[in-house]
């Protein structure tokens, strides 16, 4: 009980700094008058006072935090800080239910992106705004920003940040304190959506659009302000933009951050992480343009291109945007594309999926266990970037693979049981679990979640979660022995 009330009393800090988040939406409304100041100000208000009084209250509970503290607390603040941004959606928008209010919350807090809505253009622009917001401070996590901000996380932060930065080797610090490295990928993030939003502007877009947009992108997150998505502006200059940034955003934070203190693009260049994402994009790119534009989907090869290029940069970011509707291409295309979403983003970066640096781990392990066949007294330590990879770092890719795999499965044959066809059950599962957004099938890119009945979306809902926290941090505390003393 004591441990709950020591994580009750974080969690109320987590609320009163999250309380302050409401102010932009509301500035937007107010700014256009738009007529929904009261759903935020009312909806911030409650966040405010119900954090206070669970901060107050718990407050002789306040000690250091464990590393079991920190998974917890990591899963139960993303949970509790998406029902209270669902709060404006239930007041704002006529005739949401209480489950797709929740869900369209979640999918923006996880960056997945997927929604129940249509007429976005119609919605009110702070409902937009907050909606956008959600992304991206997602993006980089909320707890790296409580972390960041909240002096009384600085004790066991490290917990925290372990729990929530996705990929498998978290403990190299870029600064000596934790807070400090909290506070310089925020930076950085920051830097780099002021820049976006001025270059949409440039393309343009208005100020609104730019912010919403830029918002998404930086987030690889994929909302939009227009139900056609970026295929609405109909802009390859605006295209271009979101590509760069998209790429940008996939790449780890934490390689930017060196980039910059060494003043040197080698950095980039010196990171196998990055150069097989970027190899691979790209790659995917040339390849499905050639393969569209030789199957007829596009008169020219420089039109193929450009679908091809953004689209597959979208998805394969796990960002989500859409130009076309690319579920009616030939099977291939989608199929590789939605391959790319699970694998195409590095540790560290706001994509989902299992990070191409497991990916790395597990080729480099395959083919050291081949040689092992060939010369089994052959010492071969497997490496990335020059530094050895631990064997527990090894065995615990093998296990979140494991994880990963076991949980696209199950959650497949529950959708196909609910009397999904094939293709859309196991493509938003995908789409959930790798926080992508739009699926296949009759959740593609021209479609959105509302078909589904109140037990899939929950069920969805939670699996957003679940890969935003990289599946092993959700499901420890799942565990009977998680509890025990």
């Amino acid at each position: 009980m004591n441990r709950l009330l020591v994580i009750a009393h974080v969690l109320g800090g987590l609320l009163m700094v999250f309380a302050a988040t409401f102010a932009l939406p509301l500035a937007r409304s107010l700014a256009v008058d738009d007529g929904a100041h009261a759903g935020f100000f009312v909806s911030g208000l409650g966040c405010l006072a119900a954090g206070a009084l669970m901060w107050a209250a718990t407050r002789r509970y306040r000690r250091e935090l464990e590393p079991r503290d920190g998974a917890l607390l990591v899963v139960l603040g993303w949970l509790l800080m998406s029902l209270v941004a669902s709060g404006p959606l239930l007041l704002e928008i006529p005739g949401i239910s209480v489950t797709d209010a929740c869900f369209e919350a979640i999918a923006g807090l996880t960056t997945t992106g997927a929604t129940v809505l249509s007429g976005i253009e119609h919605l009110p622009q702070s409902v937009n705004v907050w909606r956008h917001a959600l992304q991206w401070y997602g993006g980089m996590g909320i707890i790296v920003m409580a972390v960041a901000i909240l002096p009384m996380l600085g004790v066991g932060g490290m917990q925290l940040f372990k729990a929530e930065m996705p990929g498998p080797m978290k403990e190299r610090k870029l600064t000596p304190r934790i807070t400090q490295t909290a506070k310089a990928l925020w930076l950085i993030y920051i830097g780099l959506t002021v820049a976006c939003i001025f270059a949409l502007r440039w393309a343009g877009l208005d100020w609104f659009e730019s912010v919403c947009h830029a918002f998404s992108a930086l987030a690889l997150g994929g909302f939009s302000t227009r139900d056609a998505s970026v295929g609405g502006f109909e802009s390859p200059t605006v295209e271009a933009v979101l590509c760069g940034f998209m790429l940008l955003a996939v790449l780890n934070f934490s390689t930017h951050f060196l980039a910059l203190r060494e003043r040197s693009l080698r950095v980039y260049l010196r990171d196998v992480e990055a150069r097989s994402v970027l190899m691979l994009i790209l790659g995917s790119s040339l390849v499905l343009a050639a393969y569209l534009y030789y199957n007829g989907q596009y008169p020219t090869f420089a039109e193929a291109l450009r679908r091809a290029a953004f689209n597959t940069i979208s998805v394969s970011t796990s960002t989500g945007f859409a130009t076309q509707d690319y579920a009616s291409w030939p099977v291939f295309a989608p199929l590789w594309m939605l391959f790319l979403a699970c694998v195409g983003s590095s540790a560290g970066s706001t994509g989902g999926g299992i990070k191409m640096i497991r990916a790395l781990v597990l080729f480099k392990q395959t083919r050291r266990e081949l040689n092992r066949l060939v010369h089994p007294r052959a010492i071969a330590p497997l490496t990335i970037n020059g530094h050895v990879v631990e064997n527990r770092v090894i065995f615990a890719v093998l296990g979140y693979m494991l994880l990963w795999g076991v949980t696209h499965i199950v959650l497949t044959f529950v959708m196909l049981a609910t009397g999904l066809d094939f293709m859309s059950a196991f493509s938003v599962v995908v789409a959930s679990v790798n926080n992508l957004g739009p699926a296949l099938g009759q959740f593609g890119p021209t479609g959105n979640y509302a078909p589904l009945s109140d037990f899939q979306t929950w069920l969805l809902a939670i699996a957003m979660v679940a890969g935003r926290l990289e599946l092993l941090t959700f499901f420890v505390v799942l565990m009977p022995a998680f509890w025990r003393r």
